[in-house]
């Protein structure tokens, strides 16, 4: 496979962030560029498969990501005093390396996203809306957020999701998300995250406090059951994209997590 599209920036111990769910590394690019300028890390922002600018694959599976990300820790000779934070989809991605390969991490943070089975469901009304965009028509991005609109009423979803489209050579727009791929394989990244044996390092989960993706039972028995050394820290009034709506809380905490 090709390696994943990244931005690698600062220097210092390395922290590498994975995006959710029709994501892009740029989701999380002031915040990367604060840790590696104010914090002092060497911060590399991945955009996953079948995302960003990254290639796209019919196959899209927890496994396969994780693998790819190895691939990159190769490629950049990470070492094994890494970090590795993934929020979402991005999360489970980052569990899955973190419990397959612990040898190559020192630290593990997970944002906003449990290690159980996640119905998928939620996710419906997004995909009608991103295929209810006629690119064969469509000829600005108020067009296309207007199609949007129509299955996904909330504007903060519609900018983020927005964020996938792009102008193609021939001048026309499209998604840089596999959108196809992605909706056919959205089970499988529903999929709970399993392990032989625990993660024994140390590991951050951070929850959205409106956020209903980590409960008080996954913070009880699913999150210590496989990361028996983590900490759940709660944003208070920040829904599932906590880094968007609380910034400043998630540059303070990743910060002192990864340096600690």
């Amino acid at each position: 496979m090709p390696l994943l599209h990244h931005l690698d920036q600062g220097q210092g111990r390395p922290l590498v962030i994975l995006h959710g769910l029709f994501g892009t590394l740029d989701n999380w690019q002031s915040l990367a560029r604060r840790w590696a300028t104010e914090a002092g890390l060497r911060v590399v922002s991945v955009d996953l498969r079948n995302h960003g600018r990254s290639f796209h694959s019919p196959e899209h599976t927890y496994a396969l990501m994780a693998q790819d990300v190895l691939d990159l820790f190769d490629h950049l000779q990470l070492g094994p005093d890494t970090t590795l934070m993934g929020h979402s989809m991005g999360g489970k991605v980052a569990m899955r390396l973190a419990l397959d390969n612990p040898d190559r991490l020192a630290k593990l943070i997970v944002v906003d996203i449990a290690p159980r089975f996640s119905d998928m469901e939620h996710q419906d009304d997004i995909v009608a809306g991103l295929k209810a965009v006629d690119f064969t028509t469509c000829t600005n991005r108020q067009e296309a957020d207007a199609a949007l609109a129509k299955h996904v009423p909330n504007v903060g979803t519609r900018q983020f999701l927005l964020k996938n489209l792009y102008r193609k050579e021939d001048n026309t727009f499209a998604w840089r998300i596999n959108l196809d791929v992605l909706a056919a394989q959205l089970p499988a990244v529903g999929e709970e995250t399993t392990g032989h044996a625990p993660f024994l390092k140390p590991a951050l989960f951070i929850r959205g406090g409106k956020s209903d993706y980590i409960t008080t039972e996954d913070k009880l028995h699913g999150i210590p059951a496989l990361f028996p050394h983590s900490q759940v820290a709660t944003v208070v009034d920040a829904g599932h994209w906590v880094h968007a709506e609380k910034p400043e809380e998630i540059f303070e905490m990743v910060k002192a997590f990864a340096l600690s």
